[in-house]
């Protein structure tokens, strides 16, 4: 997908983020890992470490060769999207206490992911 779908579809599910609070921290996890992956993919696309005809679903599911090649590259980029899936895992999927907390860092990954992303967005 182009950078440009990837940003109008993470700024939209952003704009549905902010109506809800951290209270709601299954929906702000989830949304963040929504929004995150696309984020995501305009930086996997405009390093050039993945090609526009092919998107990254999850950073969990990619191939040890491309995780080793963001790391080398785009490592704070990788970071952010593993720490928001790690947290699906506890609080969208399991019943750990302290779900607000989590909401706040899934919010600040997402926020570190569209940093990266804006800051080198290249017309792809």
């Amino acid at each position: 997908m182009k950078t440009q779908y990837h940003r109008l579809k993470a700024e939209n599910i952003e704009r549905s983020l902010a109506r809800c609070e951290v209270a709601d921290y299954e929906t702000v996890i989830e949304g963040a890992m929504l929004a995150g992956t696309h984020w995501f993919n305009i930086v996997l696309h405009q390093t050039a470490l993945m090609p526009v005809e092919r998107d990254a679903m999850h950073a969990e599911f990619m191939t040890v060769g491309d995780r080793r090649k963001v790391l080398a590259t785009v490592p704070d980029a990788l970071h952010a999207l593993d720490e928001i899936e790690r947290l699906r895992t506890s609080y969208v999927r399991g019943d750990m206490p302290g779900g607000e907390r989590a909401a706040q860092i899934a919010l600040d990954s997402l926020a570190r992911l569209r940093h990266m992303a804006v800051a080198g967005v290249a017309q792809t």
